[in-house]
């Protein structure tokens, strides 16, 4: 049996989901709206925490889209969104996942979101473990943590929020 190590209890995940909320309204106050892209699962349900914190400090409207890819056959499965990519044609747009390791899945979700141009496209990731493979990297990161390639970094959302290191 592994064993696992708290990197982020509950308090912390809401604190750090907060500090992001606040990174985006500086970064896009002057916006009509913005559309959080939520990698399905984890990525997701953050980007709609994000899209609740946001609509009690933010003036702008805010948009929540699930995203969802084959993590483990990103190239041979297809990319499903609850929109066409067009219909992200000159929006801003904001990528939300749960971790970025290598940044290959980050890649792949980006290269279907700019199958349209965007007016903006930035990233954000509750947890950056830093182990790119990828040209890719996240605007705004909860958590910066260097980490060996056999560890592993679990996110648990729901009731009680909580970020693991196995």
């Amino acid at each position: 049996m592994s064993v696992r190590t708290v990197i982020l209890d509950h308090q912390q995940v809401q604190r750090k989901l907060r500090r992001i909320a606040h990174q985006l309204h500086e970064e896009h106050h002057a916006e009509k709206g913005i559309v959080l892209v939520g990698v399905a699962p984890r990525g997701a349900t953050l980007a709609k925490r994000l899209a609740q914190l946001l609509g009690s400090i933010a003036e702008f409207d805010v948009e929540v889209v699930e995203l969802k890819l084959n993590k483990d056959l990103p190239l041979e499965k297809p990319v499903h969104m609850d929109v066409e990519p067009k219909a992200l044609r000159n929006r801003t747009v904001v990528l939300v996942d749960d971790v970025v390791m290598s940044g290959r899945m980050l890649m792949h979700a980006v290269s279907h979101l700019v199958q349209v141009p965007l007016k903006r496209l930035s990233t954000v990731v509750l947890v950056d473990r830093r182990h790119r493979a990828y040209p890719v990297r996240a605007d705004i990161v909860g958590l910066t943590l260097s980490t060996t390639i056999q560890e592993h970094i679990s996110v648990e959302l729901g009731r009680k929020d909580s970020v693991y290191l196995t």
